[in-house]
């Protein structure tokens, strides 16, 4: 049984009230920060990035 466990979520300071829950937070200064984060975090948790297209970006493990 495979399960989809989301990791981590990596957004914008300016976008700090558009997430919650239990994952880990990650607030960057700006988009490229984001990108940076999520690669790194992604590659440290043997993880995909998915992006929801809202400047919000997070990690889940298939």
């Amino acid at each position: 049984m495979s399960e989809n466990n989301i990791l981590a979520i990596i957004t914008t300071k300016k976008l700090r009230d558009k997430v919650a829950g239990g994952a880990p937070i990650f607030f960057a200064d700006n988009e490229e920060e984001v990108e940076e984060l999520s690669s790194l975090l992604a590659r440290i948790t043997l993880a995909m990035v998915h992006d929801l297209e809202n400047g919000i970006k997070i990690i889940v493990r298939h």
